[in-house]
């Protein structure tokens, strides 16, 4: 089969990126209005996962984000098992918005739902309906946030029929504002700790289903250790606010983070500065990942520039916190890896097991 890219798959970051840039230009010229509530936005979150808000006491940090196509993999998959997977594909929602809202250092506090459906019909389906309420209802309690509510709206001629476009948005607090994460100390000597994934999380779906219509028994076809590819792909999302939560506990306040979502390993330079990402030890690639690359015939330098490939999250910490944040990590369940460092030079990310290097004109997410 010939190769097959992100690109082709329909997702174009250089087409995204610029309404992106846009959007935030725009957006930063409303900041005033906050002065008629006697607040001030942190302009350094600008760009960021999350838009923080200067409370006086306390910082109040804000994200919303959808689940992408997804659903459209639990639906192909239940006509082969009969499950309907919406337990798992909530919690995939829930931490794009929580595993966003963390990287600003902020508690998840609030969660609501946006569940916009191609039609009334949708809702009718009780097994369905009863999976995505509890799913969601379990991926707040496991980051101990309140559910606030929500909107269900039926949107005939915007949503196909029988489908759904799932999304979140997470109120959060930064208390005491010493956890504030935008930066700020990020600088040579600090340590990259590599938080596991738990596979392809909710991003590099479209090219995951691009691959399924290729291959002779779809979503139904057995990796080499015996899942079918389209339960691999539904493994949920792990959520990282326990982690960061832990180490709040243990008086570590990371440096800066990042959420290896869009862009994959690219996202480590999200932040402004000039510097060098250097990576030194890789993290295990989940089964379905390294079947995707192989299937689709892209090398590392693509799997890597947009998929989390084993890396579900980044904690740049001061050096001598590694190995503890490390320890929390796998506590909870989560394998981490000290995997580089933060050095002075160009910006880029360098890493070095592959002879890769993504430099900065690579990304394109800020203003």
């Amino acid at each position: 089969m010939s190769r097959l890219d992100y690109k082709q798959a329909g997702v174009d970051y250089k087409k995204i990126d610029p309404l992106k840039i846009l959007a935030q230009q725009a957006a930063a010229a409303t900041a005033g209005n906050l002065q008629r509530h006697g607040l001030t936005e942190v302009a350094a979150s600008r760009g960021e996962s999350a838009y923080v808000v200067d409370c006086g006491d306390f910082y109040l940090a804000s994200i919303t984000e959808c689940l992408g196509t997804k659903a459209l993999v639990a639906d192909a998959m239940r006509a082969i098992t009969g499950k309907t997977y919406y337990d798992q594909i909530a919690q995939d929602t829930l931490a794009m918005a929580i595993n966003d809202i963390i990287t600003v250092g902020a508690t998840p506090v609030s969660v609501h739902a946006y569940w916009a459906a191609g039609g009334s019909e949708w809702f009718s389906d009780a097994q369905r309906a009863h999976d995505l309420v509890r799913g969601w209802q379990a991926a707040c309690d496991a980051c101990g946030v309140a559910w606030g509510g929500g909107e269900t709206p039926a949107l005939a001629g915007v949503v196909a029929n029988d489908r759904i476009d799932l999304a979140a948005s997470c109120v959060g607090i930064v208390r005491p504002k010493s956890r504030l994460t935008l930066g700020a100390k990020l600088g040579d000597g600090d340590a990259i700790v590599l938080l596991a994934s738990s596979g392809i999380h909710a991003n590099g779906v479209s090219l995951a289903r691009k691959l399924a219509e290729r291959l002779p028994e779809g979503y139904a076809t057995r990796l080499p250790g015996g899942a079918m590819y389209g339960e691999a792909l539904l493994a949920p999302t792990s959520l990282y606010s326990p982690i960061t939560e832990a180490l709040a506990t243990a008086g570590i306040v990371p440096h800066y983070s990042a959420n290896i979502t869009g862009h994959g390993w690219r996202k480590m330079m999200r932040h402004p500065a000039t510097l060098t990402y250097q990576i030194h030890t890789l993290p295990a690639v989940p089964e379905v990942l390294r079947f995707l690359v192989q299937e689709t015939g892209n090398d590392a330098r693509e799997a890597y520039g947009n998929l989390n490939m084993g890396a579900g999250f980044a904690l740049f910490v001061a050096n001598q916190d590694a190995e503890i944040t490390r320890k929390i990590a796998c506590d909870l369940g989560v394998p981490a890896i000290v995997a580089g460092r933060v050095a002075t030079g160009a910006k880029q990310v360098v890493i070095e097991p592959l002879g890769i290097t993504f430099c900065g004109d690579d990304l394109h997410v800020r203003a």
